[in-house]
């Protein structure tokens, strides 16, 4: 397990959210998890390209905010 931070800009707002990277596993665990001041917020499972689908969402951040996210997971992981 790795953990790194990203930063996301809306308007004139810098939301920090903590990632949570796990080895991946057949054991139906989503590879990402996000964190948004401590609370689990969403994760991402990548496909076989490698892009990343929302595998859980509390509903709390955006489809704008979680997109955004993946981006720059996708960016920063592969």
């Amino acid at each position: 397990m790795e953990k790194f931070r990203i930063e996301i800009q809306e308007g004139n707002a810098t939301i920090p959210f903590e990632i949570v990277d796990y080895a991946h596993d057949d054991n139906n665990q989503c590879k990402f998890e996000v964190f948004k001041e401590g609370n689990f917020i969403a994760s991402f499972e990548p496909d076989s390209r490698g892009l990343l689908h929302v595998c859980k969402n509390t509903g709390s951040v955006s489809e704008h905010i979680l997109h955004m996210l993946a981006d720059r997971i996708e960016r920063f992981n592969f």
